[in-house]
């Protein structure tokens, strides 16, 4: 027995169809029509293993390391929010103008701002709190002249990264935490793969005005 299929019905099922793949349809694939492949499910960390193989393999994961300490140890990588803020506060903004004063320093080098937050509230509120004061902190960074292109994609942890485990509210929970990321890809000392000069140039530099400094001493109490 053959079937035929009523050409009202036909027209029907192909614009539903194409309905379900209109960039204005509803839901999780028609709003993200114009976004990149599984941007539904990223969590700020898609494509973090490709960069680490490759930073393996042209040996700056070391250097990155090397850097992330540095930054870590002089100057602060943490600023605070009051609870149920993204607000920035003059301690915060202070801190933040010593985090763009060393960062200036290192033009080849680019860095990821984390959100987190205490555990008052729910887990899906706390990761957009989280995302606002991640993108507090890059927009400030970008207002001390520090270009966007260096400032990665920002994350935010909500909840999940607790200094202090307590389900009250508890300021040092209620954070953003700068870190060192990689470096630019188009720099020209990462070209030519000069990691090295890049992670020495300032105790080279430090070490030169020390020296100035001294032999200066030197000859005016002579």
């Amino acid at each position: 027995m053959t079937h035929k299929l009523i050409p009202g019905l036909m027209m029907g099922a192909s614009v539903a169809a194409l309905s379900a793949c209109s960039p204005n349809a509803t839901g999780p694939i028609g709003t993200t029509f114009f976004s990149e492949a599984g941007v539904q499910i990223d969590g700020g960390s898609f494509g973090n293993a490709t960069m680490n193989n490759m930073m393996v393999h042209t040996g700056a994961e070391g250097f990155v390391l090397d850097l992330t300490e540095r930054f870590a140890e002089q100057v602060p990588s943490t600023v605070n929010f009051a609870f149920n803020s993204a607000v920035l506060d003059e301690a915060a903004r202070q801190t933040l103008r010593k985090q763009a004063a060393w960062i200036r320093q290192f033009p080849e080098v680019r860095f990821r701002v984390y959100g987190h937050t205490d555990l008052v509230g729910s887990n899906a509120f706390n990761k957009r709190l989280g995302l606002r004061r991640a993108r507090a902190v890059v927009h400030y960074l970008g207002s001390q002249g520090i270009s966007r292109s260096r400032l990665e994609a920002v994350v935010s942890f909500g909840e999940t990264q607790p200094l202090i485990v307590t389900q009250n509210r508890e300021r040092r929970n209620r954070r953003t935490v700068t870190e060192v990321s990689g470096f630019v890809a188009s720099h020209p000392r990462v070209l030519d793969g000069k990691y090295a000069q890049i992670v020495y140039r300032e105790y080279v530099d430090s070490a030169t005005a020390s020296t100035t400094l001294g032999a200066s001493t030197a000859i005016l109490s002579e």
